[in-house]
Order: C-alpha cells, then structure tokens, then sequence
C-alpha cells in the first residue's frame, strides 16, 4: 500500500486550468482517468487525509504510485480526451458500463447494391441504416415478416442470392411474395433500393403518409372494381399496423428521444435506455456496473452518455436526451453530443406529462433490473470471496489469489498439439487475456514436456515484459524505457497457476519456473478423475469437499482452459483438413490460387492442363507453373462421387475453393 504523500506533487507544479489525469500503480498501469475544470483543485482534492477520502477513493490513492495530467483548452476536450482513454487504458478504478449480452439491431445494408436486411449484431458499419437495439431477436424477425409483405426486401445471405441468381429461380420467398427477386431481376437495383428506402422511412416512424397512401389506392382499385388489388392492399394496411402495433406511441409524433435511468445502491447502478423515434419505442437496453469508483447518479449518467454516444453520430445521436440527473459538466457535454449529431441536442430533466411519466417507467425497468441482477449475483459477490478465500487456505497461499490462469493441452492422438491460457480476476473469466499456444519445440503427443514448454514461454514473456520496465534487471544495467500504461500482453504475474492434469503436470511447470527465477508464483493441478489438486512434491493431492466453492472456481477454471483448448485445435485441424493441393506450392499466396482456380474452373481441370496452358495465367510465371503441376501429379485425386441412388459418377464440374478443397454444396 502506497503513501499518496510519497507522490504527491507539488501545489505550484498542477494548472488550474482543464485537463485530464492519470493515476499510475507501480507498474505503471494506468488504474484511474479522471478531467476537472481545474486540475489543481480536484488533484489537491485527493490528497487530503485518508479518513476524509470515500473508502474507494482512499483504495485508488492507495493503490497509485505515481499522477499525472495533460492540459487541454475547453471543457469539450477534456471529455473527449477522458473518454479516449478510459476505453483505451481500461482503467480498474473507473466505472465502466458493461452489457450483459450483444443486442441485436435491425439492420439495412444500404450499402451494398441490393440493400438487404437483417438482424445484426456488434459495432455498426458504415453505409448501414440500424434500428432498435431490440431486446430480442425474435422480435425483430416477427416485426420484419409483417412488413415484407408490403416491402419485399431482400434478405437472403450472398450466398443464397449469387446461388439463385446462376440457377434462375428465387429462394421461396420469392415465390410466396415477400421478396421482390432482385436476384433474378425481377426488379431493377433501382426499384429495389427504392423499396429499402421505403422500409427504412418506415422504421424510421415516418407511417402516416404511407398508410394513407395506401388506403387511397385500396379506394381507387375498389371503385374500378378491381377486388383481388384491393383486397390486397387491405391486408397490407393491416400487416403494417400490426407492426407498429408492435411498438406502442408513448410520446408525440416526430419525437425523437432516448430516455436514461438510473437504479443504485451503494456497491452497484444499473442503467437502462429507451429508444423513442417518431413517438414510438423503437428500442432499449441496459447495464449493470459495479461502482468501483466514488460516484452520484450525475456521474452515473455522465458515464452512460459516454459509452452511449461515444462512437455514434448523425443521426443515432437524437435531438433530446432526458436524464434523471443533470452532469456536473452539462454545458460541455450538450456541445459534445451536439458536435457528435451534427445539430443542437437538448440534454435536461423532463420535469411534467408523457415524457415524465415515460421516464418513471424506465426507471422502474432499471430498478427491475438491478433487483435481478442482485438475484443472480447477490450470492456471487459473497462465494467468489469464500471460494478464493478457500482456496488460499487449502494451498496455504498467504493471502487470496486475485488472479489465477490456468493451462491445458489439447491434441488429436499427437497432431495439432496446441495450449490454452485462461485467466480469471477477483474469481470471473477475463477473456481479453486469454491466450494461445501452438507447441513448437517437439512433435508427437507429450503432455508433461508440452506443458513445461507453454509455462516456459508465458512466463518468459512475464520477465521480458519487466526487463523493459526496469522492474527486473538481469545484469544490473538494464534500462527503463517510459511505459505508455497501456495493457500489455503476459505483463502481469498471477498468483496461482492451474494446471489440467496431476503430478506430472504440476512438476513440469514447477520446474519451468524454476528455471526461470519465479518463485513468487504458487503451482497446482486439478486431476479429472478425482477432481483431486495437486501440490509440487507432495506425494498426496488435496482433496476439498464436493461442496466447497473453493473446488467449484477451480473446476470452472479447468474447464474453461479446456474449453478453450478444444476450440482452438478443432480450428487448426479443421484448417489443415480443408488444404489442397495448392496449399503445398511454396510462394503461391492466396491471391495466385484464386486467379489459377477461377482461370480453370476447378482443381481437377487444372490438373490436367499443361505448363504451357498454366503460364497464360496472369502472374504466374514458368517456374511457378512448373511448381504447380509437380504439386498437382504428386496429389492423390479423390475418388470420384457417386449418386448412390442410381450408381451414377458425379463429374465435378462446380469450381473447387481456392485452396483446393473439396467444393461445398
């Protein structure tokens, strides 16, 4: 634990002017990012008397080693600069906002020559129209099959269309009418764009026009007698109000607004959003943080609208944003949103009607949500700490082991031997450590040598990473380069090590830190017969009760290791299965195969062309060619494919993949 006396600055040192700071801890991670109006007195303000300091901030303080700061010219800045870096240090002592699983959006590509849409997932693409996010992906599919109807969009994979577009015939939605065939060329790119653009000011609220648009022609074809074409044009209007039927009018037309609340108590917040476009809930969604640093529901809401906006613009920043608390910083942060959406953006309290009384319930979702969430976890918080506390006294660590990775090995009887790292912190997965090893120093299936050369190699990386520090010096000279505190790979120590395995294991990666200085590091194995740990030198494992959690967050953690090993060598062995002949030619890069394969039509045609026929290629050059038909007459052909039904031989004519493998229907 650090004195804050130790690094504090000098007062005449820190401006008083804006800027953004840094908090470093001994390793030079960057463990805290913070902006004030004034540098000087929110810095003076944590180093007062610990007593004085909220209990988290007193662990940050106490935690650093070292402050620092950058000056900037606006307010606006120094939230831009903040923001910046909370996502790119990813601080420990900063509240960050996490959502329990990736909402689906609604999502038209309008950027490709036949838009199509579809539910889509993760960071948004340029060219791409979104709506919701949705809770629920069934959701938007029910919504997007009431609307085909009216808008037959295209929303087959490339795939599927390039594969209907050779054969001449649609998908069966286009025979059932809720896909206009683009793909055959029953309408123009033309006409099709204009339809996703229709479906698009659809969803975007804009319904009044259509719909009476609609109803008009249904009254035309009605008095011309013209039934089949009204009758139609009714059941259009209906599907398209049940769609918006789907998504209730809480507010007036043409609002466009996202609602933030806040449900806290003093160890977690919750937030949640409601999405309103044109009057309607066109989406929402939520998050749970611990409150890891000292924060109010304005500081709560500041950093909602942070993650909320911060990689939005246009149009998917809305003209109002309404809050149950104000910011500290409104003034910076309405002319941020409004530099983000491109227009003035109103960021206030609604203080009376509809809109006060939507807000009343998103904050009663954002308490439900905070109260399920303490269901699920309520337990958690308290067994992650018996179980690390179990563990530290079944191994008799000296105190709890906050970070533990766990090792495996994974391989299909000796081939594509590979490993797996996991690592856990404060008991939960950490999955943007994880890592993966290719097993380089041998060939064949052996467990206990894999094991010590993946131990090795990590904590080799371990030292280098502190040798460019200076926190180790080998040979009394090394030198300390400044680090920038960004997350480094294997740069921080666990303070256990699992391995999958028994007492061969657990010595072999003994013995490999040994070899390597590390003796501040404890080892053990966790058997799967017995579910037994091991411990290096004993002779007997330690057996912990079938109901300890201890034993629970070791399991998870194995399995976890061996989950991901298991992945990672399905994926080589899947590779190494697909390569083709082509695969073997030396300096034949993916960009050569695919002109060669596209040249012939498949692999079998190229097989029997001679060098001549190959060098018309364009970049490959006789020696190449010559390469590559050496290559194809040392390949075994497969055997040709048989129609069991008739006893018929199949020719392959269908273009193999660039590699060589075996074409997929």
């Amino acid at each position: 634990m650090a004195d804050p006396s130790s690094y504090r600055p000098q007062p005449g040192q820190i401006p008083d002017s804006p800027g953004v700071y840094r908090f470093r801890d001994e390793h030079r991670r960057v463990i805290y990012v913070g902006k004030a109006k004034s540098l000087r007195q929110r810095l003076a303000s944590y180093f007062q008397d610990l007593a004085g300091l909220h209990p988290r901030t007193a662990t940050m303080v106490t935690t650093a080693a070292s402050v620092e700061w950058t000056v900037v010219s606006t307010e606006v800045e120094a939230l831009q600069l903040e923001y910046s870096w909370i996502k790119e240090y990813d601080p420990r002592f900063n509240v960050k906002y996490r959502d329990d699983k990736s909402y689906p959006s609604l999502a038209v590509t309008l950027n490709e020559e036949y838009p199509r849409v579809q539910v889509m997932r993760g960071p948004k693409k340029k060219g791409v129209r979104y709506f919701g996010p949705y809770g629920h992906a069934w959701a938007i599919r029910e919504t997007v099959d009431l609307m085909l109807r009216v808008f037959p969009v295209r929303t087959c994979s490339a795939g599927v269309f390039k594969r209907s577009a050779q054969i001449g015939r649609p998908c069966l939605l286009g025979y059932i009418g809720k896909c206009s065939a683009p793909c055959v060329g029953r309408v123009t790119p033309e006409e099709h764009r204009e339809l996703a653009e229709d479906f698009c000011d659809f969803m975007a609220g804009r319904t009044g026009t259509y719909l009476s648009r609609l109803e008009k022609e249904m009254h035309e074809a009605a008095e011309e007698m013209e039934y089949e074409k009204a009758a139609r044009l009714r059941d259009d209007i209906g599907a398209l109000r049940r769609a918006m039927e789907k998504n209730a009018v809480v507010l007036a037309d043409a609002t466009d607004a996202d609602l933030i609340a806040v449900a806290e108590d003093e160890l977690e917040a919750a937030v949640q959003i409601f999405h309103v476009r044109g009057g309607r809930v066109r989406g929402q969604r939520g998050w749970v943080t611990d409150k890891v640093e000292a924060v109010d529901t304005a500081g709560l809401v500041e950093h909602a609208l942070q993650q909320l906006y911060g990689e939005e613009k246009g149009e998917a920043v809305p003209k109002e944003v309404l809050v149950p608390a104000l910011p500290e910083d409104t003034p910076a942060l309405s002319q941020w949103l409004a530099e983000r959406r491109g227009s003035q953006v109103s960021l206030r309290i609604p203080q009376r009607g509809d809109k006060k009384a939507l807000m009343e319930t998103v904050h009663r979702n954002a308490q439900q949500s905070l109260a399920l969430h303490k269901t699920k976890r309520a337990s958690d918080l308290t067994t992650r700490s018996r179980a690390l506390e179990e563990i530290a006294e079944a191994l008799e660590l000296d105190s709890a082991p906050l970070r533990i990775e766990c090792f495996d090995i994974s391989h299909l009887q000796g081939d594509d031997v590979v490993a797996s790292m996991v690592v856990f912190e404060d008991g939960l997965a950490r999955k943007g450590e994880y890592r993966r090893f290719q097993i380089k120093s041998f060939e064949g299936q052996d467990d206990v040598r894999s094991m010590h050369e993946v131990v090795s190699r990590r904590f080799r990386r371990y030292l280098q990473e502190k040798l460019k520090t200076g926190e180790w010096e080998p040979d009394g000279d090394g030198e300390s380069p400044e680090d920038d505190g960004r997350p480094r790979r294997f740069a921080y120590p666990p303070q256990l090590v699992v391995v999958d395995g028994g007492q061969p294991q657990v010595a072999a990666a003994k013995r490999a830190l040994e070899e390597l200085g590390v003796d501040d590091v404890a080892v053990c194995g966790l058997a799967k017969r017995l579910e037994e740990v091991w411990l290096p030198g004993e002779d007997d494992p330690v057996v912990l009760p079938r109901t300890s959690e201890g034993l629970y967050l070791l399991q998870r953690v194995r399995d976890e290791a061996h989950r991901f090993a298991i992945q990672y060598q399905r994926n080589k062995r899947g590779k190494r299965l697909k390569a083709g002949p082509l695969d073997e030619v030396p300096g034949l890069g993916e960009t050569r195969k695919q002109a060669l394969v596209k040249h012939f039509g498949s692999v079998k045609k190229l097989r029997q062309a001679t060098i001549d026929q190959i060098c018309e290629v364009p970049g490959i050059g006789r020696k190449t060619a010559e390469t590559v038909a050496a290559a194809l007459v040392r390949a075994v052909p497969a055997g040709p494919a048989v129609n069991m039904a008739t006893g018929e031989i199949i020719e392959d004519e269908n273009p193999a993949p660039a590699g060589g493998g075996t074409p997929q229907p």
